[in-house]
Order: structure tokens, then C-alpha cells, then sequence
């Protein structure tokens, strides 16, 4: 009999869950919008924040998936920390809705509200109707498990093995705590847990106060959910997670002493009512408690998982807006930081051809990364000098065209090689192909003259130096022939019908295009080098010797 009812509690427990999964996978599914447009309204409000975090909860009809959502969200930097303490707190008040549903006494009505669902389910052809009664057969399955859960403990009180562990439990409260946080966790819902006890108080296995720590179990336990998620995040998420965290361990540290007491206030109607009236005091208490404390709380929580190194956002380091102490500070600022994003493409020219040597994920990820970066500092490079120049002289206005237009030139070439190259790279190893010998040795030949030559810009840009100039544009006409070359050696295999360089063509061809693009940006600003130290056009237009 004790194994038999076991069997049937697990099976309870397995369509309870997976109603509620179903029912809550569909309401997201019908509200998504809504909850976009929900959160679209948070600002800095708090108390917003806690309706919006009761709304999502009731909709959602998951705490840990509306948390694991906020995890989410805050990883990709839509919300902050500030933004969701508010919701956390709703979350919370939001769950008694399904708890107070599972104590009204219609776990009977379990099935047929499954059959007529599936009925309607079957005969309509609108997809808001199928998707509506997709809904409801959730939640009859979730009465239909709650059934079963409650037929299972009344004939598991004659099992010896299940009472005696549960005697044990009552002796134990904090292991009870213990063991339905994992429980909890382990199935990742909290209306599960706390449905269970009521039909172990229902039955008389255990008393009121025995639930109530089911109760507080089942809290710390939904909080594993967004742990979870916050792994693969970055320190927002991190945050959001815990945060969640410390607000139902502090809550229930708070109720735990106080449990018997507690247990005396709430007992006025049915144990299965009075479990979820227990469930809603605590979690409306708990929020009431916590609520003027919010910004606190989330700098506490900001000091105590702060961002690693690698996580730290990424901003200038020498621009300064509004802060304009003379015209020669302006333009050095600014040419600082423009060398700071040369530097940045340059790394990014650098490692382009690694691209092509094998697929490597990791690297994809990090020139995307840094190309995100310039594109960052061109755009505050431009904001910065664009409000200076309003009030400048004419003579400074063309020093910052200057500036801007070379940092538009290097955002042109981190796009190529993020852009162009990326893709290429991806087709080539997508499609499997390998590049002849020596259509391979002529690209790295390429590639090191495009790297030195875009070196060189760099060091014009910073010295004003017109030697340095002159190789630049040497290099560039080098890079030309050697590309024109390359392209000739190409078409020869292609004729002697070289099957690599057949499969190739088009990649190789767009890589040496692409290459020569880089260099012919990266020369743009040496012409004004050049220019500024000879306006008069007197100096000879010769080329350097090659070193």
C-alpha cells in the first residue's frame, strides 16, 4: 500500500507540474507583448515596480520564470538592478494568487476541465481560442495532479517509512526548511511544495506550523531558478539573482522564529486555507517590510557583487563633455582618445586573419566585442568635438573635420573586418574549403603589409610626422600591387583549373577587395599630414625608399 501510494504521489506531483508548466508556457505566449510593453514602463519607480512584478507573476504563473526573465534582461542590460527590486517584492505577493487558487476545494473538477478544454481545443480553428483552452487544460491537469496528490498522502498515513520521515521533519524545522528548499528547487516550482503540504495537513500528518515551514522551504527554494540563470550572465544578472535570494532568506529569517505565533494569528478557517493564507500574510508582510528599503538593499547588494574586471562597461578614459578648459586640451583629448581606438583596430586587423585559419568561436565573439567598442568611441568622439566646434575658430574647426573624419575612417575598418571578413571566415568554414598554398602565403603577405601600414597611420596620426605620411602612402600602393598580383596569380590557377582555387574564387577574390578597403582607409588622414606641413605644395611628392 505505502509504495503504491507513493508511485501515485509522484505521478500527482508529475501533472501537477507539467500543468502548470503547460498552463504558464501558453499565458506567456498570449501575454508577451503586454509584459514588453510592462516593462517598458519601470523607470525609476518602485512601487510600479511591485505592480508590474504582481501582474507578470499572476500572467507568467511562475516566480522563478518571471526572475529568471529579470536575470535575463538585466545580462543584456535592458534593467537594472534599481529597476527590478520592485519587482522581486511583486513576484512574491504575485505566487499567492496560484497558492490561493490550490486551496479552494475544486481539485475534483481537475478532469473535466481538461476534457472540455481539449474539446474546444480540437474543434476551433482561432489560434486565441486553441491557444486560450491550451491554458485551461493546463490547469486541469494541475487540479487532476493536486487530486491525485491528496488521494496518495491519506493512504500514505499508514505507510510506516513515510510517517516516520515525516516525524522527523517535525522535530526538525530548520531541516524541513532545508529539505523543501531543494525539493523546491528541484522541481522548480513552489506552488508544488506548498500544494503538497496542504494535503499533508489535510490529511493530518502534519500540523499548521509544520506547513508554514514548507511554506518558507518552498520561497528559498523558487529562488534556485534564477541562480541558475544568472550563471551564464554577466554581473547584473548576477545581482538580480541574488538580491532575490537575500530577500527570502532575510524574510524568512525574520518569520521563522516567530512561526508558532504566527501559526495562532492565521488559524480561522480550513488548513488548507489557512497554509495559503499563510503563504500570502508572509509574502504581503515580507514585502511591506522590505519595500522602504529598496534602494538600500540594491546597493548592498551592487557592493557585494560588484562587476569583474572583464564586466566593467567599456567608456572613454580622456573625454570629458561640457568640460572645455582650452582649444590645444580639446584637440589632445580628443586625438588620445582617437589613438585609443586605433589601437583597438588595429588588434582587431591584426587578428583578422586568424579568422581563416580555423573556426574559432571565441575570437568571433571578441572582435564583434571590440568592433562595438570603436563604433562606442566614435560616436562620443563625434558628440564630444561637435559641441566644442560651435563656438571654435575656423582654424580649429578644420583640426576637428580632421580627427572626426580619421576616426570615421577606423569605425570604417573595424566594420569591414567585423562585417566582410567575419563573414567570409564563416562561409569558408561552413562550406568546408581550403585555400591553395599559395593563394594562402600571398594573403599573409598581404595582411602583414595592411597591419604595418595601418601601425604607420597611427604613429602620423599622433606625430604630425610627414616621413611617416609618405610610407603610409607607399605602403597603400604597395598593398595595391601586391592585391592586383594576387588577384593575376589567382586567375592563372583558375585557368589550370586548380580545383581549391575553383571552390575559393569568390571568397579568396572578396578578401584581397576587402584588405585593400582597410588599407585605403587606414591612408585617408595621412594626405592632411602631408598637407598641414606643406600648404604652399613646395615639398616634393616623392616616394621612400622601401626599409
Amino acid at each position: 500500500m505505502g509504495h503504491s501510494s507513493l508511485v501515485l504521489a509522484i505521478a500527482g506531483i508529475a501533472f501537477f507540474l507539467f500543468g502548470m508548466g503547460f498552463a504558464s508556457d501558453n499565458l506567456q505566449k498570449l501575454a508577451a507583448n503586454r509584459i514588453r510593453d510592462l516593462l517598458t514602463t519601470l523607470g525609476d519607480r518602485p512601487l510600479w515596480g511591485v505592480v508590474v512584478g504582481i501582474l507578470m507573476t499572476v500572467v507568467i504563473q511562475s516566480s522563478g520564470a518571471v526572475m529568471s526573465l529579470l536575470v535575463g534582461l538585466g545580462s543584456a542590460g535592458v534593467v537594472t538592478l534599481r529597476q527590478v527590486m520592485g519587482i522581486i517584492i511583486g513576484a512574491a505577493i504575485g505566487t499567492t494568487f496560484t497558492v490561493q487558487l490550490l486551496s479552494l476545494n475544486i481539485s475534483k473538477y481537475g478532469l473535466p476541465l481538461f476534457a472540455f478544454s481539449f474539446i474546444v481545443y480540437f474543434i476551433s480553428k482561432k489560434r486565441v481560442v486553441r491557444r486560450v483552452m491550451s491554458v485551461f487544460m493546463g490547469f486541469g491537469l494541475l487540479f487532476w495532479g493536486l487530486d491525485l496528490i491528496g488521494v496518495a498522502t491519506s493512504d500514505l498515513r499508514d505507510a510506516r517509512f513515510f510517517v516516520d520521515f515525516l516525524d522527523y521533519l517535525k522535530a526538525n524545522p530548520l531541516v524541513t526548511v532545508l529539505v523543501t528548499s531543494v525539493f523546491t528547487a528541484v522541481v522548480h516550482s513552489s506552488a508544488a511544495t506548498i500544494g503538497f503540504s496542504m494535503s499533508l495537513a489535510t490529511t493530518g500528518l502534519i500540523s499548521l506550523s509544520d506547513a508554514i515551514y514548507w511554506v518558507y522551504g518552498a520561497n528559498i527554494g523558487t529562488t534556485a531558478t534564477a541562480l541558475m540563470a544568472s550563471t551564464g550572465g554577466n554581473y547584473v544578472g548576477r545581482q538580480v539573482a541574488w538580491a532575490h535570494f537575500l530577500f527570502k532568506i532575510i524574510s524568512v529569517g525574520i518569520f521563522y522564529f516567530a512561526t508558532d505565533f504566527f501559526a495562532h494569528l492565521i488559524d480561522l478557517d480550513s488548513i488548507q486555507r489557512n497554509v495559503a493564507n499563510a503563504h500570502t500574510a508572509y509574502n504581503i508582510i515580507s514585502a511591506i517590510l522590505f519595500f522602504p528599503f529598496i534602494h538600500i538593499g540594491a546597493r548592498v547588494v551592487e557592493k557585494m557583487f560588484p562587476p569583474l574586471d572583464s564586466e566593467k562597461e567599456f567608456s572613454t578614459k580622456f573625454l570629458e563633455r561640457g568640460t572645455y578648459e582650452s582649444p590645444s586640451v580639446v584637440m589632445a583629448h580628443a586625438e588620445r582618445e582617437v589613438l585609443r581606438m586605433g589601437d583597438i583596430v588595429y588588434s582587431m586587423v591584426r587578428d583578422s586573419l586568424k579568422l581563416f585559419e580555423r573556426e574559432d568561436p571565441d575570437l568571433f565573439e571578441k572582435i564583434k566585442k571590440r568592433d562595438n567598442r570603436v563604433d562606442l568611441l566614435n560616436k562620443e568622439i563625434s558628440l564630444y568635438l561637435t559641441s566644442f566646434i560651435e563656438n571654435s575658430e575656423s582654424l580649429l574647426q578644420g583640426q576637428v573635420i580632421q580627427i572626426v573624419s580619421f576616426a570615421a575612417d577606423l569605425e570604417s575598418a573595424a566594420d569591414v573586418v567585423d562585417n566582410s571578413l567575419i563573414e567570409l571566415a564563416n562561409k569558408k568554414h561552413a562550406l568546408k574549403l581550403e585555400f591553395t598554398k599559395e593563394a594562402w602565403e600571398g594573403l599573409r603577405h598581404l595582411h602583414k603589409l595592411v597591419v604595418e601600414e595601418v601601425e604607420l597611420s597611427l604613429s602620423a596620426f599622433q606625430r604630425r610626422d610627414t616621413e611617416l605620411a609618405s610610407k603610409v602612402i607607399y605602403l597603400k600602393r604597395e598593398v595595391r600591387k601586391v592585391e592586383k598580383a594576387l588577384r593575376e596569380g589567382h586567375f592563372s590557377r583558375l585557368i589550370e583549373g586548380r580545383r581549391e582555387s575553383i571552390n575559393t574564387s569568390s571568397i579568396h577574390l572578396d578578401v584581397l577587395h576587402e584588405y585593400r578597403r582597410i588599407a585605403g582607409l587606414a591612408a585617408n588622414h595621412v594626405y592632411g599630414v602631408l598637407k598641414d606641413n606643406d600648404p604652399y605644395n613646395i615639398m616634393p611628392r616623392r616616394e621612400p625608399n622601401q626599409t
